[in-house]
């Protein structure tokens, strides 16, 4: 893994990570903090949720492992029952205290067991300025490679929201939507697959 003090990639590193294509047995998905108390206030909450929906039922089509956190659960509440229903069976969600996952060390225990050589991390969840940014600062500094759904994170302000994608990108994350996510992975039309997640576009 790369030292927290790594410096920031270059404008050449990062056209380099930008043409690097997602392949699903280096992905997992991990879904930031949608909670019932957190989620309300949050600028186009309905995008986010239905995105994160979508990733989350990729990542069931082709088999990426997931991982989910809650922010303090007993004063902000469970992951809302929508995500909650696709998260995959036996996948309970890591609680935590810390902001940014990379923080807690459940959470880094927890990606180190991933299955096999998981080297990119693809990120939802809210919010985008606090936990989802703090999250991803912390995973590239840890040596992992950060997409983050743009859509698919949200925070209570449009402003914020902006700012978060602003840092995360300048810090080295890449920033992409759901469906460059989704087709990138599927890499072509007529599979199973993608009929399997087609359905789900429609």
């Amino acid at each position: 893994m790369a030292s927290s003090l790594t410096p920031k990639p270059t404008e050449i590193e990062m056209q380099e990570l930008a043409r690097r294509p997602l392949r699903a047995e280096d992905c997992a998905l991990l879904v930031v903090d949608i909670q019932e108390k957190l989620l309300p206030p949050i600028h186009e909450k309905e995008w986010l949720v239905r995105n994160s929906q979508l990733l989350l039922r990729l990542a069931a089509i082709l088999q990426l492992p997931v991982l989910a956190t809650t922010q303090y659960a007993k004063g902000l509440g469970a992951i809302v029952p929508e995500i909650a229903s696709l998260l995959p069976a036996g996948t309970a969600a890591l609680d935590k205290l810390e902001f940014g996952c990379f923080a807690n060390d459940g959470f880094c225990a927890a990606v180190k067991a991933l299955p096999g050589p998981r080297n990119t991390l693809l990120l939802c969840g809210m919010e985008s300025h606090i936990c989802v940014m703090q999250t991803a600062l912390g995973a590239l500094r840890a040596g992992y490679l950060v997409q983050v759904a743009a859509d698919a994170v949200g925070s209570r302000s449009e402003l914020n929201w902006k700012l978060g994608l602003k840092r995360m990108r300048a810090a080295g994350a890449l920033i992409s939507s759901t469906e460059m996510m989704i087709y990138e992975l599927l890499r072509a039309s007529g599979t199973p697959a993608f009929k399997e997640m087609l359905k789900h576009l429609k």
